[in-house]
């Protein structure tokens, strides 16, 4: 016999339970890791100045376009910080009044839960991926310190870690609640 499933209306914003005090030091350790550990360091590189790098490769790699490219990774960075702490302020579930179009609808939670997990995923795929990368390279010459992954690994641990807690939360309170 097949059963057939009906899908369970999203609980109102005012039926969510408020976040645990977990899913709130995950979501502003990730949103402060994105953006007060990730950004001002990058700026600086965006802006042009080689801190910790090989100066001569980093004129290079500079010129080649790597200015916007490290203002997109802040632009996206202060996204991220957004996006962890949407998984436990009211914004996360009720648009504010100042979104046009949506002010004041109801947050899709499975999107928001979704893109939240996704970018977690991501930003854990990367670690992994730069903490091995590194290891293997430790001693070719690159544009960057190779010291730069000791600060590097732990906060994108954090800011990663941080939002996959916060989303599991998010996703509790707001998607199987009830």
């Amino acid at each position: 016999m097949s059963q057939v499933s009906v899908p369970r209306p999203e609980p109102a914003a005012a039926d969510v339970p408020p976040p645990s005090r977990r899913a709130l030091r995950a979501a502003y350790a990730s949103a402060l890791s994105a953006t007060v550990g990730f950004i001002p360091l990058h700026s600086v590189w965006a802006l042009g100045t080689p801190l910790w790098a090989d100066g001569s490769k980093f004129r290079t790699w500079y010129a080649g376009g790597g200015g916007p490219y490290l203002f997109v990774l802040c632009g996206m960075a202060a996204m991220a910080g957004v996006l962890a702490l949407s998984m436990v302020r009211p914004w996360g579930l009720v648009f504010p009044r100042w979104v046009p179009l949506v002010a004041g609808r109801r947050v899709p939670p499975r999107t928001l839960a979704s893109t939240a997990f996704t970018v977690a995923a991501f930003l854990l795929l990367y670690t992994v991926w730069a903490a091995v990368l590194t290891a293997v390279q430790w001693n070719e010459p690159g544009i960057f310190s190779r010291w730069i992954v000791v600060y590097g690994i732990p906060q994108f641990l954090v800011w990663g870690i941080g939002l996959l807690i916060a989303a599991r939360s998010y996703r509790r309170r707001t998607i199987t609640q009830h």
